[in-house]
């Protein structure tokens, strides 16, 4: 097997990858994974690490100074290549589990966490602070209606594409509650327990919009290919939203020392964005769901 066929099958749908992903993370995540492939290292033990590094990444912008700034944008980018690093390791060696699969998820959401509370404690002016708490809510509220945007048509795209729900909904669904079933009968533990049915809720919440995928009746008339020929350009706009793309124009603003033009980068050109794809994905929609019952 050549390389670079190696590299595709650490992947996962390219379609429904982000550019960012695919043209730096990816590849340096393959990297890694090539290093460490023939060791005992684990995609658990990376998904820990890629945490680690983002937590340290939220410390250096919770200390405030430009050199640690700059450290942290440095960190949460590595933090960003191992977080891409566990799912090819993962994929490759075809060893993932049901709790990487959570781990993995817990992943973006403590670096992000971490890489807030140091904006807010490191980053805030010594004057008018309610208005960088103001933009600081406004940016995290925006970020999650992104996420949760994207993966409701990444995981359209791929069930209708593939044939399948995306990354796995109703296998990681169970996986979930067996676990938790499981863990319930023991003492103690009372952090995995909380956090699984933390994760139960947030599967529910991601099953309910797979529902409101299959209540989209054009698409029985619609084959595979066509449908992924039409959709492919808006899904790779939409995934322009994505963790990745914002975390990285993160990064750059903090090298550039203007955080300020994150903020209103990603309240006001990212939502512009997401209009636009939302009506040029509602153009597609109808045009289909009259061909489907014509």
């Amino acid at each position: 097997m050549s390389l670079l066929e190696e590299y595709r099958r650490s992947l996962k749908a390219v379609d429904v990858e982000e550019a960012v992903d695919l043209a730096v993370y990816r590849p340096l995540g393959f990297l890694l994974v090539k290093a460490v492939y023939k060791t005992s290292v684990t995609p658990n033990q990376i998904s820990l690490f890629s945490i680690l590094i983002g937590l340290l990444a939220g410390l250096g912008y919770g200390l405030g100074r430009r050199s640690t700034v700059v450290a942290g944008a440095v960190l949460l980018a590595f933090s960003i290549v191992l977080d891409c690093a566990d799912g090819q390791l993962a994929r490759l060696k075809k060893n993932g589990t049901r709790f990487g699969r959570l781990l993995d998820g817990l992943v973006d959401y403590s670096v992000n966490l971490s890489v807030c509370l140091g904006l807010a404690v490191g980053l805030a002016p010594e004057t008018h602070r309610w208005r960088w708490a103001l933009l600081l809510l406004a940016t995290v509220a925006t970020y999650i209606v992104h996420s949760a945007v994207l993966d409701y048509y990444r995981g359209r795209f791929i069930e209708a594409v593939l044939g399948t729900e995306s990354e796995g909904e109703d296998e990681v669904y169970r996986s979930v509650r067996e676990e938790l079933a499981a863990v319930r009968e023991t003492r103690g533990r009372m952090f995995r327990k909380a956090f699984l049915k933390l994760y139960l809720r947030y599967c529910e919440l991601q099953k309910r919009l797979a529902f409101r995928r299959r209540e989209e009746p054009f698409r029985s008339g619609v084959e595979a290919e066509e449908y992924r020929k039409r959709n492919k350009a808006v899904m790779r706009g939409w995934t322009f939203l994505g963790g990745s793309t914002a975390n990285t124009w993160f990064i750059a603003m903090s090298l550039a020392g203007r955080i300020d033009l994150f903020f209103w980068g990603i309240i006001v050109a990212a939502n512009v964005w997401a209009v636009l794809m939302y009506l040029l994905q509602a153009w597609i929609d109808r045009r289909m769901a009259v061909e489907a019952v014509s």
